[in-house]
């Protein structure tokens, strides 16, 4: 019997770092930035992977958006993931915009469909985001050779519960199969109020051919007001004993702590079911962020302080 390769030989099992990170939209006027670069400072200095910097339905805050990953790159320790919807852009316009940030040192876009522009999208427009997703990988092929034998970490969205375009949840996973297919890296998830929602797409999609890593999108449960709109827009149902819980609390206080607990519990469980790492929803604000994180105990990889990168960088 031929011995074990180094591959098939025991090894001791170290637990696996979990991916964090954050997302983060332009600011809209000075007082907003202001917000928002507290919150990045606050943010930064837990070391996450990456911050995704929203982008506007079909562009409308192109310039906005760049600036802010502009100022993400040269200003702080913080990594970009560039948001980018794709639906009523031409091939040649979204190339344009690739191309731009590759320019600009980005190395991770998020590929999105977005919602289709009131006016009707011209001729010859991409209409789905695995459209993207190979257009994006198009663009790095003509590159390739800037990226010292890299490549673009791409990230496309995946939904726990049926998107409302949606024929049924099994049409879902075969749209996140096809992103796949066309060159995704990775997903996040929309917002999702249920611990078993998550398990049960990863369960699906692995069963139909997913294999990669999908990242729960965790939104921190403590505005009520902001629970009913989100839920109101993107079609995903609040959990009803959550939002009654919220409306029976007696003050900001009690339902900061009651929402709090449920982002932390809903963590907690996609961490129980193999999620990779946690995407948060901060909507520019930190501290309910950090505060669910400061309940996780999440393993973390080991890297040099950030002081020590600035100290270096001086």
């Amino acid at each position: 019997m031929s011995p074990p390769t180094l591959l098939e030989a025991p090894s001791p099992q170290a637990t696996a770092p979990v991916a964090l990170s954050y997302e983060l939209f332009p600011p809209r006027s000075e007082a907003a930035s202001a917000t928002l670069w507290s919150t990045i400072r606050q943010l930064e200095a837990t070391d996450p992977d990456y911050v995704s910097v929203t982008y506007g339905a079909s562009g409308s805050n192109h310039d906005t958006a760049l600036d802010l990953v502009d100022r993400i790159q040269l200003e702080t320790t913080l990594r970009p993931l560039a948001h980018l919807t794709c639906v009523g852009g031409t091939p040649e316009e979204l190339t344009s915009v690739v191309n731009e940030l590759l320019d600009r040192g980005v190395r991770g876009i998020l590929a999105l469909r977005g919602d289709a522009p009131r006016s009707g999208a011209p001729q010859g427009a991409l209409r789905y985001a695995q459209d993207l997703v190979e257009l994006i990988r198009r663009a790095e092929g003509r590159r390739c050779a800037q990226f010292a034998a890299g490549k673009v970490a791409i990230g496309v969205a995946a939904y726990p519960t049926k998107h409302p375009e949606s024929p049924s949840e099994g049409h879902d996973v075969e749209v996140l199969l096809a992103k796949q297919r066309s060159g995704a890296d990775f997903a996040i998830t929309q917002v999702f109020f249920r611990a078993e929602q998550y398990g049960s797409l990863v369960h699906r999609a692995r069963r139909a051919g997913v294999t990669i890593p999908i990242i729960p999108g965790i939104m921190p449960f403590t505005s009520l007001r902001r629970i009913e709109k989100l839920s109101a827009l993107s079609g995903v149902a609040a959990d009803p004993a959550l939002v009654d819980r919220l409306r029976s609390a007696g003050d900001d206080a009690a339902a900061r702590r009651i929402g709090t607990d449920a982002s932390v519990r809903l963590a907690q469980s996609a961490l129980e079911a193999g999620a990779p790492g946690l995407h948060l929803y901060t909507f520019n604000e930190h501290a309910a962020a950090l505060e669910v994180l400061g309940r996780l105990d999440l393993p973390r990889p080991s890297r040099p302080l950030l002081a020590a990168r600035h100290h270096t960088a001086l």
